[in-house]
């Protein structure tokens, strides 16, 4: 198994040896292609997914106007799962596609449980993990009502520069919501300042 989830989960909780090797015993490696689907619009998300190397995007297809619509992006050591699918097993309505050669480590609905009844003490670093999340969320809400597009993507590339390093262009002003070509106008404009 990969250290990386390991040493992630040491920055908020301490697992014994024996406990380190009980949560390994959950979880198995997967590898994408770039372009493969870790989920599909409709199916159940039956796995918890962190990425050890690589990149995905969350998205939906807007069905009004037929865009692509990214809902977040994972890239190492971050995670990439349809929360409400995965804790309901309820279809999902978005879909998770890598957009590189991607490395996962997945644990299993039902190994998730028994695993967080085996070592309670990792529903702490569960809910750390969610409540990053949701307050990434409650930000990139709070900023798209107040910022314009520049003003997003200047703070984009400023909170996560690892990901505009990561992912195409086309797809962070799907992120911004904003054309791929007013992307383009705002980073030659910045260009030339």
């Amino acid at each position: 198994m990969y250290p990386q989830l390991l040493i992630n989960i040491s920055k908020h909780i301490t697992l014994s040896s024996e406990e380190n090797k009980l949560f390994e015993s959950f979880w198995t490696e997967k590898t994408l292609s770039k372009g493969d689907y870790l989920l599909r619009n409709g199916n159940i998300c039956r796995s918890d997914n962190f990425v050890v190397q690589g990149a995905l995007k969350a998205f939906y297809i807007n069905s009004e106007n037929g865009k692509e619509e990214i809902i977040y992006f994972a890239i190492d050591e971050w995670w990439a799962t349809d929360i409400e699918s995965f804790r309901e097993q309820k279809p999902s309505i978005y879909s998770i596609k890598a957009l590189k050669d991607t490395k996962l480590l997945q644990i299993s609905y039902d190994s998730f449980q028994k695993m967080l009844n085996e070592i309670p003490k990792l529903e702490r670093f569960f809910r750390i993990i969610l409540e990053n999340y949701l307050g990434s969320l409650q930000r990139r809400i709070i900023l798209n009502n107040i910022l314009d597009a520049e003003q997003r993507y200047s703070d984009f590339l400023k909170k996560y520069p690892e990901i505009a390093e990561k992912v195409p262009q086309y797809s962070i002003a799907s992120y911004l919501g904003v054309s791929a070509e007013f992307l383009s106008r705002i980073r030659k404009k910045n260009k030339l300042n």
